[in-house]
């Protein structure tokens, strides 16, 4: 998979985002516009394989990380830091 070319501080805000429980993947690709694939090739990437390995049993299946299986509920707290999305 070909990825963007992206400096070191847009890789750490994106893997900084994907290990935020509440941030779904789409607020991922609106701000830096990497689909959920690309952000599993950058985390594979950059991370070490157990740390990976950690993330991907977080994330499989967690409803927060995509906004079409979120609760339209109150919201939550958001980073100054991560764009309007929806």
């Amino acid at each position: 998979m070909k990825l963007p070319e992206l400096n070191l501080q847009t890789i750490d805000r994106v893997i900084e985002m994907a290990w935020e429980d509440r941030t779904p993947f789409e607020a991922i690709e609106t701000q830096f516009g990497l689909k959920e694939k690309q952000v599993i090739a950058i985390m594979r990437r950059h991370m070490k394989p157990s740390s990976f390995r950690m993330w991907r049993k977080l994330v499989t299946g967690r409803k927060t990380k995509h906004a079409k299986h979120r609760d339209s509920g109150p919201g939550r707290f958001k980073s100054s830091n991560q764009k309007h999305y929806i």
